[in-house]
């Protein structure tokens, strides 16, 4: 049975990597490094290691034998793109990816230089892929105006889809170049340390969005708890996915 989760926008998670290190302020209070404090007191054997970047050689091929499809979240407990992962131990959960195709398999970086330079490297050794499979999806997390450019990189990295996840949204982000992106999440921060959100910066958002006709996936207001208050905005719940049959945009290039 697949990894259920609470994540709104999957259906399963996968972890093939677990921990991770801080590089940005939406880190400062992160949820995986909270989940792996409780797991290593209810003496999860995988977390061993604690919150350090770990490799689970043995989770590689585990969606193999999710018959079910599932919309797949990888590594909601680490990145793929983290600085100590090795390109032999990314390259086989590409693999995988590619073997057990009747999956989507959405991939989230705060790395969309590492992103993009294994994804090129990884054409070049390939050679028989200009463009990843639809059922790969590239993402990456904007927290404040300061990482627009993040998105910037995303936007030629070559897949169907590519989403940003403006969560926790820990500011209003004003200007956002949405071509070529397919697909936004939203959400406030959840837990202890909750930093508020603003409705204003989440309705601009969604304005931007409408403008651009990019799907729009409102996750939560966040506060103690991500169900804490909900996650309707204006009266409605956004539940928007992207279709790899009507995408526009950019030719991605590298």
């Amino acid at each position: 049975m697949a990894d259920k989760t609470g994540i709104e926008w999957a259906e399963a998670t996968w972890n093939p990597a677990t921990g991770c290190t801080k590089v940005s302020t939406g880190c400062k209070y992160c949820y995986a490094e909270r989940i792996t404090k409780r797991l290593i007191k209810l003496r999860q054997p995988k977390y061993y290691n604690g919150f350090k970047y770990t490799e689970h050689e043995n989770e590689i091929d585990k969606p193999l034998s999710w018959k079910k499809p599932r919309r797949i979240f990888v590594n909601s407990m680490s990145d793929l793109f983290h600085e100590d992962a090795t390109d032999s131990f990314i390259d086989a959960v590409f693999k995988t990816m590619i073997r057990a195709d009747q999956h989507q398999y959405l991939i989230l970086t705060k790395r969309p230089e590492r992103m993009a330079e294994f994804v090129k490297s990884w054409f070049n050794k390939e050679g028989s892929f200009n463009e990843l499979p639809k059922h790969i999806w590239l993402g990456v997390s904007v927290e404040t105006q300061q990482y627009v450019t993040r998105i910037d990189i995303l936007r030629y990295i070559p897949c169907t889809i590519h989403f940003v996840s403006f969560e926790p949204l820990l500011g209003p982000i004003i200007h956002v170049n949405f071509q070529n992106i397919q697909w936004a999440i939203v959400g406030g921060e959840s837990g202890s340390n909750h930093r508020p959100i603003e409705e204003w910066w989440v309705e601009d958002l969604h304005r931007q969005c409408r403008r651009s006709q990019v799907p729009f996936f409102f996750k939560q207001w966040g506060g103690i708890t991500s169900s804490a208050n909900g996650r309707t905005l204006n009266g409605k719940i956004y539940d928007e996915y992207p279709s790899v049959n009507n995408v526009r945009g950019l030719q991605t290039i590298l």
